[in-house]
């Protein structure tokens, strides 16, 4: 059998491949924070695309349309640190100057007082009340360090409010460049696998926006219906621990059940951890999937393994773009088969969200 000798051309062209593979990785690992920026900006440029959009169609021009997005989102931002931040630290306050008394006044249930004459609870609690002052004072300097962190991440976050907006502004323009560099028919399957994506992502924002608001308010029922003080500010706090995806509504409901066991132990924490079991099982078996289904059509496995890859790799961030990121690869997915197997793709409903660039 004849071996025909490989060329040094050859030898030297897939040298010269392998090396600028492996350059433009290292380089893209140097750069993997400038890299998530730009994909946490492009995330939030489909997801306000929407908005900017309804308001470009009633004559407001893009560019003053993403600057009144921008002042809503700000607007409620501070409007919800003022319905929580006030009444949170009065609370906390009032808490460590009344809780020798909450101790004592724990005495008097039946219940309990068989308990404390076993585990001596009420002795430890009143041994931790006398501490919780100097432990205020700790949480404070933690917190001073947490506010300094939060001002030495203002520069990333005034660069993917920039990129974003020159994504919202200006996207469709880049689209329309890349989409004419290729073929007709190609074009037209990138443009249908764009618009796919950005009406994954925003449903997907839009919907787990509406549950959020929705375990708010059945939280906020459930505390004034139990006589909970801070109704509003807990009910914030348990919706937007919702937003966080399997673990998020869990971790609001035991803060929210810590404060409701103060108040009222134990009737009212065994009727929050009813709700709490109660709106769980609605929320993951008939509110999710219908809206997930119908936002970014994945099957429950695989939004499940999309959170848990996206938490073990960027938190709780990852586990909040996990979905969307799925769906994403699922519309390239989907495109990539209908095209191997000559099916004909439907058209897109709509050119607009393909502007989110």
């Amino acid at each position: 059998m004849d071996h025909s000798p490989v060329s040094a051309r050859v030898v030297a062209k897939v040298v010269l491949i392998v090396a600028a593979v492996v350059a433009g990785l290292y380089f893209a690992y140097l750069i993997r924070e400038v890299i998530g920026l730009f994909l946490i900006a492009v995330f939030f440029a489909v997801a306000i695309t929407p908005a900017v959009n309804w308001l470009n169609h009633r004559r407001v021009p893009r560019w003053v349309a993403i600057l009144l997005v921008y002042l809503s989102i700000a607007a409620s931002i501070f409007g919800i640190g003022l319905l929580i931040v006030p009444p949170v630290v009065n609370g906390v306050t009032d808490i460590s100057d009344d809780l020798p008394g909450y101790v004592d006044d724990l005495r008097h249930n039946e219940t309990f007082r068989d308990y404390d004459n076993r585990y001596h609870i009420t002795d430890k609690l009143r041994e931790q009340a006398q501490e919780l002052p100097n432990k205020l004072g700790d949480a404070a300097g933690t917190l001073r360090d947490v506010t300094v962190g939060v001002f030495n991440r203002f520069v990333q976050l005034f660069s993917i409010l920039v990129i974003t907006f020159f994504l919202v502004k200006d996207g469709h323009r880049l689209l329309d460049f890349l989409y004419q560099q290729a073929p007709p028919e190609r074009a037209r399957r990138l443009r249908k696998i764009a618009v796919d994506i950005s009406d994954a992502i925003a449903g997907y924002v839009f919907g787990n926006f509406v549950i959020s608001i929705l375990a708010g308010l059945v939280t906020y029922v459930t505390l004034r219906i139990l006589g909970v003080p801070f109704a509003v500010p807990l009910a914030i706090l348990f919706g937007f621990f919702d937003l966080i995806p399997l673990v998020g509504a869990t971790l609001g409901g035991i803060l929210v059940g810590i404060v409701v066991g103060l108040v009222s132990f134990p009737v009212g924490l065994i009727v929050w951890a009813a709700v709490l079991i109660l709106y769980q099982q609605v929320e993951n078996n008939l509110i999710q999937p219908y809206v997930y289904g119908r936002a970014v059509e994945l099957h429950p496995l695989i939004v499940i393994a999309a959170i848990l890859i996206g938490a073990a790799l960027l938190g709780v961030l990852g586990a909040l773009m996990a979905i969307p990121a799925a769906a994403a690869v699922q519309a390239v997915v989907r495109d990539y088969w209908r095209f191997r197997h000559g099916e004909e793709p439907p058209p897109a409903a709509s050119e607009a969200p393909a502007e989110a660039g």
